[in-house]
């Protein structure tokens, strides 16, 4: 026999339809407040709720301190009730759980605790409610009206309520209370007191849902809707396609004596509803949208500006039928087909193209064919003045319109379609990113900038854009006229070239740093490891041109010639000093480039040159940048001028005295010696005066 507990807990489970899961734990946090509101325990107290799903019963677990002397029942336990209740390894100090399950509760307790559990069990509620008709958006459900005010309707749902706001209502229905009603649910908003429903009446999904409740065809996917525009109350236009061969669209939705279509008029309060069969021409199913009229021609052309628009001729005594009562047939065909339609009949359009015969895309023949153009004057006089016209002369007039009125729609649509395309093309010329940046970027004035996002002109690159398409284009603009296009033409150029100067910017400090330098000013500082036996693979060709460019030096031909070559001796271990004498062995063609590049002339510079070495590379064979020191009226410095300076290998104190005394004189390899020597001296920069001196070096 199930405990009064058992019986309880599923009459909660079934009355709120919430999972037993929910129930349990509303309950276990409903016992744990009572507990802390009984025991007036602190909050940073752990306590813990088991509760035994076949009897009911509750058991209550606090942690508690392990201590020798208990002061405090609430908080604290003795080391051998605490290893009585399960814990035999607990020591003096341990925080343990211990059962602290009481017969019964205060008052005030049992009050909190009934007011802990209804709140959990409501909160569930609405969350499952929730969730439930969340996932039921865009779905049809069944309710009773169960009031009614002036804004409006509140539908039961069952568990749950649903709102009908007045304008979901459909114009001329009226409800009374416990009425049956079949509502689309629109939107699941989450409030505080639960979930709100919102339904509607009116909305043209409802229409689709009732079509896939009523046609088997259209929900096991034989048929598809492919539009569907409705005047809710009044009438409706539903295209539909067969997705299956041999299967008839309309009979299908329409049914056998139209018993299902029939249905669904009931159901929508004997609102009309045309069943239409959809075609991928459009001049056809523009001529089917405004069925039940008859249409003679449909003439298409796609304006770039006002959209696609259809010019359709009609018989006379058809005009009427497909305009329909206060425009309502045309203005359904409209939103079916998403065409403009212009709807004209037989003889205001044969009357137009009496007039149009000079168009230049009037074929000659036709301007020429009197006995034709007689027939349309008669056949007009006629119905001027109110004479029956027979069905030839309909016909006559059909062909004339089709010659002539056909021939101008025509040639227009060709040339909408070569101005899409033209702005097709300066759209691409729009940079992407400008599409993406807001127009208050530019920080036009007030006025421009108002004007401009009532144009529909709310980015950059919509502004780009019209000025791409002429200053005719962009006078035409409401409001803005030649000093508004020359202030925004201002701006954008100002604009436009700031943004440049901040990418040349962005690109210079990339290729800086690819280069491993920083410019501060006109002085290059920083450094590069190489290795010695690869300083003639590193620096020429690219990368010396991104160094160059980044040193802000035109031209390197000193660097350039000792780097492309090859022979060049470069297992010198370390950086010597500008002051500092070097000494290094050459082979002989290594010897005549640097002899001819000037190298080797270290102690000739001009009286105005100031030399100041600055180290470019931590390389092996160290290269200097001699910076020449500007005139003194100008603060500007002189391109610098590289020069090469082996260190020395380890050499007697006596071998390095005489290499001091020599500083500065000239090296030359001596072939008979096969030694560098110091052979010769230049002066002034001229090949004449030379001077022999053998001196040898020994290296």
């Amino acid at each position: 026999m199930k405990s009064e507990f058992i019986l309880a807990f599923n009459e909660i489970c079934e009355s709120r339809g919430l999972p037993k899961e929910d129930v349990f734990e509303a309950l276990k946090t409903a016992l744990v407040s009572a507990y802390r509101r009984d025991a007036n325990l602190s909050s940073n107290q752990s306590v813990t709720v088991e509760i035994d799903p076949r009897t009911g019963e509750p058991t209550i677990f606090t942690e508690k301190e392990v201590v020798d002397d208990v002061l405090d029942h609430r908080t604290e336990v003795t080391l051998t009730v605490a290893r009585n209740e399960g814990h035999t390894t607990a020591e003096l100090g341990d925080v343990v759980m211990v059962d602290s399950t009481t017969e019964s509760f205060g008052r005030i307790a049992a009050q909190t605790a009934k007011q802990v559990l209804l709140q959990r069990v409501r909160e569930a509620e609405r969350e499952h409610l929730f969730e439930d008709f969340s996932g039921r958006e865009g779905e049809l459900v069944n309710g009773t009206v169960q009031s009614i005010s002036g804004q409006h309707i509140t539908i039961g749902l069952g568990r749950t309520e649903a709102m009908l706001p007045k304008s979901q209502q459909v114009q001329g229905e009226r409800y009374r209370a416990h009425d049956k009603i079949r509502v689309y649910v629109l939107e699941v908003r989450r409030t505080s007191r639960g979930p709100q429903i919102v339904v509607s009446r009116n909305h043209r999904n409802l229409l689709r849902r009732l079509l896939e409740l009523e046609v088997p065809e259209i929900y096991n996917g034989q048929v598809e809707i492919k539009s569907i525009a409705r005047e809710a109350g009044q009438r409706s236009k539903v295209a539909v396609q067969a997705l299956q061969h041999g299967v008839d669209p309309v009979g299908a939705c329409v049914g056998m004596r139209g018993v299902r279509i029939q249905s669904i008029v009931r159901e929508l309060n004997d609102e009309k509803i045309d069943v239409i069969e959809w075609d991928a021409d459009q001049r056809v199913f523009i001529a089917k949208a405004l069925s039940p009229a008859r249409v003679s021609h449909v003439f298409l052309e796609e304006h770039p500006e006002e959209g696609k628009t259809a010019v359709v001729i009609v018989p006379d005594d058809q005009l009427s039928l497909a305009i329909g009562r206060e425009g309502q047939n045309a203005r359904l065909a409209a939103k079916l087909t998403g065409w403009r339609i212009d709807i004209k009949n037989l003889t205001e359009a044969a009357s137009e193209s009496l007039n149009s015969l000079d168009h230049p895309a009037i074929d000659p023949r036709i301007a020429k064919d009197t006995l034709l153009l007689t027939q349309v004057r008669i056949i007009l006089d006629k119905k001027q003045t109110g004479r029956p016209i027979t069905a030839e002369d309909y016909q006559t007039l059909d062909r004339m319109v089709a010659n002539v009125e056909g021939r101008i729609v025509a040639q227009r649509a060709q040339e909408y379609e070569v101005v899409r395309k033209q702005r097709s093309e300066l759209r691409k010329r729009v940079p992407e990113a400008a599409w993406q940046q807001p127009l208050d970027v530019l920080d036009l004035p007030g006025r421009i900038h108002n004007l401009l996002l009532d144009t529909n002109v709310n980015t950059v690159g919509d502004l780009i854009y019209i000025l791409e398409m002429g200053d005719d284009y962009f006078l035409k603009l409401r409001g803005l006229g030649e000093k508004a296009l020359e202030t925004v033409k201002d701006t954008l150029s100002a604009y436009q070239s700031a943004q440049i100067d901040a990418v040349a910017a962005a690109e210079a400090d990339a290729v800086a740093t690819e280069a491993g330098l920083t410019v501060e000013g006109e002085t290059p500082v920083g450094e590069t490891t190489v290795e010695a036996d690869t300083l003639a693979e590193v620096m020429p060709g690219d990368v010396q041109e991104e160094v160059d460019e980044a040193l802000g030096i035109e031209e390197l031909p000193i660097i350039e010639r000792i780097m492309q070559s090859e022979d060049m001796v470069t297992a010198v271990p370390d950086i010597i000093l500008p002051e500092e004498e070097a000494e290094v062995a050459f082979d002989e063609e290594t010897l005549d480039r640097m002899e001819i590049a000037g190298v080797l002339s270290l102690d000739e510079v001009e009286p105005e040159v100031e030399e100041t070495l600055t180290p470019l590379d931590d390389l092996s064979a160290a290269i200097y940048v001699q910076e020449a020191a500007p005139p003194k009226p100008e603060p500007k410095k002189k391109p610098a001028v590289v020069v090469v300076r082996p260190v020395a290998t380890d050499e007697s104190a006596e071998e390095e005295a005489k290499r001091k005394k020599r500083k500065g004189q000239p090296l030359v390899y001596n072939e008979e010696l096969n030694q560098v020597v110091v052979d010769r001296k230049r002066k002034g920069g001229k090949h004449a005066g030379w001077e022999d001196e053998d001196i040898n070096l020994d290296i």
